[in-house]
């Protein structure tokens, strides 16, 4: 009974232990009422915004910003000068920005703005304004700003923009003017070069006036499915031609809102966990048809297989939506092109899906941490398709692990602290969020054990759900969880180019005994495993603790722990004793999930 009542104790600590984030911990909220009204023949759009913000912090703010995004898309624009300056620009944008005419550009412009009834002082730069406040907002105070706006979406080039290449006439992502994250750090207004983003938690009532010709697929729950139809209600509903139609959507918890719409969708809606529900919206055209009704159920399977491995979805509705210019994320929603085989099209699905996850929910500063959020959906989605397509792959992140090698061997990688918009290469920031990052999470399973990575994802979700978590309270996680100390692996793994290799220099057969020599020839430390096959087909495993880890993941009773190798030796040997059977070969990362450079030397046949 007492046994009993000390585990009760212990899983009870252990739960407090990890629960929640440092107490000291706050964020914003702003809280967003907008109204829009869209001319979809000039591609423009009038609104009004009131927002609610409220100062969390302990700081005095004497000035706010806003993300303009759209205007972004002008030539002479920093996303139009970085495209046509990096050296392997992306092709969707190329110097397309620098062509557009001052009909096709994009514009965001606030035409008034007032902070609690008061005016302000702006000053406009590319895609930031810069609000000097008359008067503060206090600590722990809320303010109300309310503006009016207008914009012109420009013709489809990155994310947004009207008419992309399958014809879809809008696709409105980071279309309104939207408050910039301020934390501990202070303000995140960063420029939008065509990169990520970080927005502030909060709710949306968002009320849009378009055309009635045209189904609106997005974030939120629509508030007036009767009086809509468009497949979001059963009635038949006969609209008179060119009049417009409002439609009126509400959101909470989410940093973001964004949406399509296109006179040619086709709208499927499956029910999922009691009342919530999943909307597929495509254009209802021969080539798409069956390609997207087979993904439907699909879909299904890959947010029950998210949820069982990271966290229930929150929300009472997804969509995805065909627009954009590829695949991207956002708030209760993605849009993706559709014009692809199937096999990419439950690919990008499952990729931009995971993201609900990792980025929505798990909001990390995409900007800092691009490696977090993309790299843990490149990995969460590869496990995904790896099961609900039955591909039995024994290593489903194996090509994540080839790409991050092509990246370390080429010269130019820069480390994964780089902020999203200074890599010297799109390839390097790439590799480096997306593979690089799904390697932190498999190599980190090497370096922990299987059931404490699935544990520290699920933890990390239930504690850091709706907040902003940074890489050292995922690390923190992970170490509470394991019992392993885990800072030399954020620290050389994310902060540094550091690469593995790990290798067998030689062995030396003497008398009964056998001596294996391993070097270590790369920067990064880590935890080694080896096998060793005797002429008889027995084999023995062994494991190398890494000291700094300061315990080691579970081993199975037939596991040979040696004693530690301390990073700043170059050398290791050990002796196997081989009194009546020889030894045949010794094979070094056998599972290839340390993410070691050269494996020329990781096996030794005697």
């Amino acid at each position: 009974m007492l046994k009993h009542a000390l585990i009760i104790i212990y899983l009870f600590v252990f739960k407090i232990a990890i629960a929640q984030p440092e107490p000291s911990y706050w964020q914003q909220q702003a809280d967003y009422i907008l109204e829009v009204d869209v001319d979809v023949k000039k591609f423009t759009y009038e609104g009004s915004e009131i927002i609610t913000y409220t100062n969390n912090s302990s700081d005095t703010l004497r000035k706010i910003f806003f993300h303009l995004y759209f205007n972004a898309f002008q030539p002479n624009s920093e996303m139009d000068i970085r495209s046509r300056t990096i050296e392997d620009p992306d092709s969707r944008v190329g110097n397309r920005i620098s062509k557009l005419t001052s009909n096709q550009i994009g514009f965001l412009e606030i035409n008034s703005l007032l902070v609690n009834g008061k005016s302000t002082k702006t000053k406009l730069s590319g895609t930031v304004l810069e609000v000097t406040l008359s008067k503060p907002i206090l600590p722990k105070s809320k303010a109300y700003i309310t503006l009016n706006f207008e914009g012109q979406i420009p013709e489809q080039i990155r994310r947004s923009g009207r008419n992309n290449k399958e014809g879809v006439a809008l696709s409105m992502t980071q279309w309104y003017p939207k408050l910039a994250e301020y934390d501990s750090e202070g303000w995140h207004a960063n420029p939008y070069i065509g990169r990520e983003f970080h927005g502030v938690f909060g709710n949306y009532d968002v009320k849009l006036r378009l055309d009635n010709s045209y189904t609106i697929a997005g974030t939120g729950v629509l508030q007036n499915p009767n009086a809509i139809g468009h497949g979001y209600s059963k009635e038949n509903i006969v609209f008179k031609k060119g009049k417009k139609l409002e439609w009126h959507f509400k959101a909470e918890k989410v940093h973001d809102f964004a949406w399509a719409a296109d006179p040619n969708y086709a709208h499927d809606v499956l029910t999922f966990n009691g009342d919530k529900q999943m909307h597929f919206f495509y254009k209802n055209e021969k080539k798409y048809i069956e390609k997207w009704k087979k993904l439907e159920p699909e879909a299904l399977k890959i947010l029950h297989f998210y949820e069982a491995n990271i966290g229930p979805y929150p929300y009472p509705q997804y969509s995805i939506i065909q627009g954009g210019d590829g695949g991207m994320e956002y708030a209760m929603c993605t849009l993706i092109t559709g014009d692809r085989d199937y096999r990419s099209l439950f690919g990008v699905v499952a990729h931009e899906m995971a993201h609900a996850w990792f980025q929505h929910i798990l909001a990390t500063n995409e900007a800092k941490y691009e490696w977090m959020d993309e790299g843990f959906t490149t990995y969460i989605s590869n496990l995904a398709e790896n099961q609900i397509l039955q591909l039995k792959e024994e290593r489903p992140n194996a090509g994540s692990y080839d790409s991050y090698f092509q990246l370390a061997a080429s010269k130019v990688e820069q480390p994964q602290t780089t902020h999203a918009d200074r890599y010297n290469y799109n390839f390097s920031y790439g590799v480096s969020a997306y593979a690089k990052g799904a390697v932190f999470l498999s190599q980190l399973e090497y370096i922990i054990g299987g059931k404490a990575l699935k544990q520290s994802l699920k933890s990390y979700y239930k504690y850091w759900k709706f907040k902003h978590p940074k890489p050292n309270d995922f690390k923190r996680i992970a170490e509470k969880v394991s019992c392993i100390q885990l800072d030399w692996y954020l620290t050389d793994w994310t902060m540094t180019t550091n690469t593995i290799d790990y290798g067998i220099e030689n062995v030396e057969v003497k008398a009964q005994k056998t001596i294996v020599n391993l070097v270590r020839k790369g920067n990064m430390p880590m935890p080694i495993e080896l096998i060793a096959e005797f002429e008889d087909g027995s084999k023995v495993k062994y494991y190398i603790p890494l000291g700094i880890m300061r315990g080691e993941k579970p081993l199975g009773k037939e596991v040979q722990v040696l004693d530690d190798w301390a990073w700043a030796f170059p050398t290791y040997s050990f002796e196997i004793e081989t009194p009546k059977v020889k030894l045949k070969s010794i094979e070094l990362n056998s599972t290839k999930k340390m993410a070691d450079m050269n494996n020329l030397n990781d096996n030794y046949k005697l």
